[in-house]
Parts: C-alpha cells; structure tokens; sequence
C-alpha cells in the first residue's frame, strides 16, 4: 500500500557534510512521535543535483521542494506541511527572478536538464535495492541473460553511439567488441571511478545516489564479453561512495543477482572493490591497472591495450563510472532511443559538475550539444554579483578555457576539442572578469606537477619548466620569449609524454595564449595583472578626493600598513603592504584602488 507523503532528504555527500544526516534523522523522529508511519516515508535518497541549495528536502506528491533546511526545520515541516497541509513558506525554492515558488518541474536548474545517468539520484533509497528494481532497475540484465546473444548486445551499443564519458571518447562497443575477440582468459571488467580532476564530483554523486545502475553495467558487460570478475577502483577518500556500493554489492549477491549462477542463468559474475590512494595519473587506465595489481600507479606504453592485454595481462574492459551507469537504460529502451538524443556524433547525455564563478553550482545532466549558454544562464543562473563572464575551463587539467565569444557553443566532443579543450570527466569551472588567466594557467600546472608519477622525462621536466615560466611571468619578471618558449615545451610534452597526463597537460596553456594573450602582454611588457589577482604586480592606494576618513580600512589592515587621522584621509605604506586586498574589500566609498 502506497504512503500518502514521502518525504525525501538529499544524503549526497555535500548536503551530508552540511548536517544532512540530522534532518533526515529529526524528520524520522517527528513523524515516529505523531505515529504517522503508516502513511509517511522518509527516504534518504542521493544527490539532487542542486548543490547550491542544499540541503534539499521534496515532499511527495505535491513536490514541494525546500531548500537550504536546517536539522531545526524538521519539526515545522512535519507539523505544517504534513499534519496540516500548509508548505513551510519561508523554506520553499523561489526563483531569483520572479521570486515565485517554483514546482520542481518548473525550477530553471531543471528545466534543460534530461537526466539519464543520474535518472535515479534524488529519487531513491540507494541502499534499498528494492526501489532500484521498481524503477526497472535488472530488468536490462535479465534481458541480457535469457534474450539477448552478446553480439545483439554489441549491435544495440553501436546503435547507440554510446562513447566513454571518461575522457577520449572512444567508442564503447568498439572496446568490448576488441576483448569478445580475445581468446584469453580470465577476462576482466574495471570501473574506473578515479575522479580527480579539481571541481569534479559526478562519479562520487552517481555512485552515492545509484550505485546499481554502475554494478548492473558491469554485469551486462561481463556476460558480453565473457568475464566473470569485475573492479570497481575508487579513491579511498570517497567513504559513502565506498559505502553505498558494499550495501549494493551485498544486497545484489543476497537477491541472486550477483554471484554464482545469476538468476539460474548458469552465469558467474562477481565484483570486489579496490581503494585509490587518490594519485590523478591513476585515472589513467594503465595506470590504474599497475595500481590494482599492488605495484605504483605508473603508466605504460600502449598498444598493447588493456581491452587485449590489460590486469595481469589479460583482456579488461574499463570504463568509468558514467559510461556504466548509461549501459542499462541503453539495453532497457534501445540504442535508437538512446541516439535520438544529442549530436550526429555526439549521442546521449552528458553529467557536469558546474562549480566556480556561478549562482547555481551543481551537478548537471544534459543532452550533448547544449550551448554553453543555456548551462551558464539557464541551468546555472548566470554570474553572481553581476560580474561578466570570462571563460570556463571543462576537462580539468587536460583541458583548456573556452572565452565568452564562444559561449554559444553546443557542448559536445568535436565542439570542444576544436576550440582547444576536451570533455573530459565533466568538470566545468565558470570564470569571471576577476580571474587570471595566466594564474589560471599556472595552478594547472602546479596541480601537474604535483600529480605526475615522474616516469617519463617530457612531464617530469617539461611540466616543472612551464610551472616556473608562469610564476615568473606572474611575479612580473616574463620575457615575451616566454610565450614561444612555453609552446614549443608544450608541443615537446604532447609528442613525446608516455601518457594522457603529460600529453594533455599544456592544453590551459594553449588555450589560455590562444585566446587571452593581450593578458600574457600585459604581465610581460607593462607588469600589470588586468585582473587584479597576481600579488606582485598589483599596487593598491588610496583616492585622496574619495576617502572621507573613517578608518576601517586601517582597522582591517593585518600589518598597519594604512595611516591617517580621523575624518582625513588616510595612505597606505606600499613597503610594508603584503597586498591582502582586505582595504580594498571593504571601503565602502571606492576610495581604495588595484592597480
């Protein structure tokens, strides 16, 4: 018998880390007091996406939608909304513009948005394999099982146009059909959950808030190919990720759909999980195999590729996280519904986690050939503060910046990797008129640096050289030589690095020079930094004619640098400044400048 309200409280990790858990929990308490468990469910789901407004709490049916609730709120949710019928006002979702309550259907973060890989995040119980199974979840296996031969499997992902959302792109069917011809064995299939580019957060979500749709993937794939053993390798710093997937991983083998003779199918599959240290070169997929076979996560040359030979020299198919969760849906409603949406070349969906200068931050899921425009003002409300958009940075560290003159782009491979960056994982890192695009360029490198495993000499060397040319430049003592320095090691490392890591690492750069070299120019020949944010060749003072005195900014002051007597104007002591920028946020008469 159905319940009358459900209650659903967002347990992804960032509402969790904002006492998520005592909401959900104070809810549970409030509606056990007033004896209403016969007709009111409250459901820990996964992420809802919108990170912003978190934590989020929906009230079915009338899809109430509360936003930024404290553990405090429970009772009046419960009082109001449940017991009397009136929504708690003040908690409702309002949109910015008309400041209306919103349906959820009708919240603009949604409104673009066709969600597919994350069809079931914020809507279930992950740790409740039964609410996975009504919402067809093994339904796509079973097919496989007793339906489909693997190599309709094949056709109906070729169908598809379903390529890996970890990075290339490389086709998926074309992977799995490379390890069917293999006579070797045992076969493996790997998970790749990984994720470490700065800002990304799609695989941790999808794996918190649907972690059967990941396990059924990697099933449907072991049955293709003729493998019985799968890993999931995940960074031990994801713990509820880690979580949720043993309670699924135990709940599948306890149903029958995980283990020996699957559902009387006569198949075996089984799947164990490993921890990452969080090393980024172990998202590389050789990488990432030495890992899990106990040696250093270092890369290797290829071909031989890891579908041919891969864990312990056997043939392992590897895809991440996203590209899994899409395999059942895609086997469920078929490869043309699925290549109905998106581009020619460019079918389904795409997660993002859209992060950075931007009013609503949060995880995003679109069909592939949206404009950027529409995920920067449509779903993600634009710029805070009224401040102009600059550029935005997708593919991490391997990927590049996209200026504002593109920003009508449709987002989708080609698309990208024209302009100079890539798709990467998904993380979209929005930039404002404050940023600096020779800083930006520079903490990609230093985060490079940081990661490479060292082998090969191009990244080892290459990536230190290119990190000390970016901090001279912003410390103001760049040559214009620079800029064709830093491209001609930056083409060094693309042909001569061992793997994408280092191949791909000088793209901020290229990108950045390509499209905001008047920046690099004004570092170079002027020492000024348009954006205000490199330290040292940014000189702040006060207006003589607008200071009227008050003294806050002297009081701000961390080193007294800022002088003056009441009601007169005051100056700063350039020698002693260590250019905080504390004078200049907080006068209130702009009578502090940066330049």
């Amino acid at each position: 018998m159905p319940y009358k309200n459900y209650i659903l409280v967002c347990g992804g990790t960032g509402c969790v880390s904002n006492r998520g858990d005592a909401i959900y929990k104070n809810l549970v308490r409030e509606v056990e007091s007033r004896n209403l468990t016969d007709d009111v469910q409250v459901v820990k789901t996964g992420c809802f996406g919108f990170c912003e407004k978190g934590p989020i709490v929906k009230i079915l049916p009338e899809e109430a939608f509360y936003v930024e609730v404290k553990p405090e709120d429970a009772a009046e949710i419960v009082a109001e909304h449940i017991v009397k019928g009136r929504p708690v006002e003040r908690l409702l979702y309002k949109e910015a513009e008309s400041k209306q309550h919103a349906k959820v259907e009708d919240i603009s973060f949604y409104q673009k948005q066709f969600r597919i890989v994350l069809r079931n995040c914020g809507v279930i119980n992950p740790e409740d394999i039964g609410e996975y199974i009504a919402r067809d979840g093994y339904a796509a296996l079973e097919r496989v099982l007793f339906e489909l031969k693997p190599q309709q499997v094949i056709d109906e992902l070729k169908i598809s146009g379903l390529r890996g959302r970890g990075g290339a792109g490389f086709p998926t069917w074309m992977k799995w059909t490379f390890s069917i011809q293999v006579s070797d064995e045992p076969k493996y299939v790997v998970c790749n959950a990984d994720e470490g580019d700065p800002g990304a957060y799609m695989d941790r979500s999808v794996l918190e808030g649907d972690p059967h749709s990941v396990i059924e993937g990697m099933m449907i794939c072991g049955h293709t190919v003729g493998a019985h053993q799968g890993i999931i390798y995940v960074r031990a710093e994801y713990p509820l990720a880690i979580h949720r997937l043993e309670v699924a991983i135990k709940q599948a083998k306890d149903a029958g759909l995980l283990g020996r003779d699957i559902l009387g199918s006569g198949f075996d599959f089984d799947i164990e999980i490993r921890l990452g240290a969080g090393a980024f070169v172990c998202g590389e997929e050789t990488a990432l195999l030495a890992s899990v076979e106990g040696e250093r996560g270092m890369p290797k040359p290829r071909p031989p590729f890891p579908a041919v030979k891969g864990l312990w020299n056997k043939p392992t198919v590897i895809n991440n996280v996203e590209t899994w969760a899409n395999i059942p849906v895609i086997l469920t409603r078929g490869g043309n519904w699925f290549a109905k949406i998106g581009t020619e070349k460019s079918k389904g969906t795409k997660v993002f986690a859209l992060t950075g200068k931007i009013n609503n931050s949060g995880l995003v899921e679109v069909p592939m050939g949206t404009p950027l425009r529409d995920i920067v003002y449509s779903i993600g409300g634009g710029i805070p503060d009224g401040k102009k958009f600059k550029a935005v940075q997708t593919g991490g560290p391997s990927g590049g910046v996209i200026p504002e003159q593109f920003i009508d782009t449709p987002i989708d491979y080609e698309h990208l990797q024209q302009l100079g960056s890539i798709m990467g994982s998904g993380s979209m890192i929005i930039m404002d008129e404050d940023d600096c695009m020779v800083d930006i360029a520079k903490f990609y490198f230093g985060f490079t640096i940081d990661e490479s495993c060292g082998k090969c000499a191009p990244c080892r060397i290459g990536g230190r050289k290119l990190h000390n040319i970016l901090t001279r430049i912003t410390e103001g003592r760049g040559v214009v030589e620079d800029i064709e320095t830093m491209k001609r090691i930056g083409h060094g490392m693309q042909r001569a690095s061992l793997c994408g890591l280092g191949q791909t690492a000088p793209n901020p750069v290229f990108s950045a020079v390509k499209y905001f070299e008047e920046e690099y120019i004004a570092h170079i020949e002027h020492g000024k930094c348009p954006a205000g944010k490199c330290k040292q060749l940014i000189a702040y003072a006060i207006l003589e004619d607008k200071c009227i005195g008050c003294g806050l900014c002297a009081r701000r002051c961390p080193v007294d640098a800022i002088t003056g007597e009441k009601r007169t104007p005051h100056v700063i002591d350039l020698t002693t400044c260590i250019k905080c920028g504390e004078c200049y946020s907080v006068c209130k008469f702009g009578a502090v400048t940066r330049g």
